[in-house]
């Protein structure tokens, strides 16, 4: 009922469950699992080449260790950078929603920035009772492009928008209370596999493609509208004010940051 691929993928291990019905995809870089460039890359080429199966019914994302994913690399957020690093990253989140294939996020420990983003736009997520769920990135003076569309569609505008303006983090409880958490059990992916095992092996693939593609026509139209938008000003606006600069110069040199306005 299970494989492990021996794959050349970085960073990322592929494994079939129920009979090549289930794609179960690891984020293979502990302890944080940080989003680079290189596990956003493969995650995208495995979900391109694996979830175009007439037969797969779901795809777990998990990461591997403690930690779902600390978010995305904060090196790889620097000006010169981050060009290649966001729209990756865009392009990723794109496929996730597009897939027309129901995806579960089990998630342990942390899951915040890119990592929350990833999250978000899968249809479900399961989490652990430690759990933490977060945009911080106000915290190092930037903001969260999906999030600031990804959240609304799924929590409500208000709490989306205390989220990413305060950057402040959530526990397990207090995200399934908000929505954005389906279950909290002591073990998510024993969790996931049930609610596949009940909900998704006995549908019809084709059919359960069509009902997620249905679920998910808002979210498509909005990140087609608006995430090339808010891409640009994050690429063209943010990154050109000294005070992102600085929040991401102070965050890797571990000191608190200097920003202009408060001096």
């Amino acid at each position: 009922q299970e494989s492990l691929m021996n794959s050349a993928i970085p960073k990322l291990k592929v494994e079939w469950l129920e009979g090549e019905r289930v794609l179960h995809l690891h984020l293979d870089a502990p302890p944080g699992n940080v989003l680079d460039t290189t596990l956003i890359e493969s995650l995208d080429q495995a979900l391109k080449t694996h979830a175009s199966s007439e037969s797969l019914v779901a795809v777990i994302l998990e990461g591997t260790g403690k930690h779902f994913s600390f978010g995305a690399s904060v090196e790889e957020h620097t000006k010169e950078k981050v060009g290649v690093m966001l729209p990756a990253f865009h392009r990723l989140i794109r496929r996730v929603a597009s897939l027309g294939v129901p995806t579960i996020s089990v998630v342990r420990g942390q899951c915040l920035g890119g990592g929350l983003e990833l999250a978000a736009v899968t249809s479900w997520i399961i989490a652990s009772p430690e759990a933490k769920f977060g945009q911080p990135e106000i915290q190092l003076g930037v903001f969260a492009p999906v999030g600031s569309l990804v959240l609304p569609w799924r929590i409500g505008a208000g709490r989306a928008l205390d989220w990413c303006v305060s950057g402040r983090s959530l526990t397990a409880e207090e995200a399934l209370a908000a929505g954005l958490v389906r279950e909290v059990a002591a073990d998510p992916l024993a969790q996931a596999r049930a609610l596949i095992t009940r909900d998704l092996l006995p549908r019809s693939p084709s059919s359960l493609r069509f009902a997620e593609r249905a679920a998910r026509l808002g979210l498509a139209e909005l990140l087609e509208r608006q995430l090339p938008t808010l891409e640009r000003i994050y690429l063209e606006e943010l990154m050109a004010t000294p005070d992102a600069n600085e929040g991401l110069a102070a965050f890797l040199e571990k000191r608190p940051p200097q920003y202009r306005a408060g001096q």
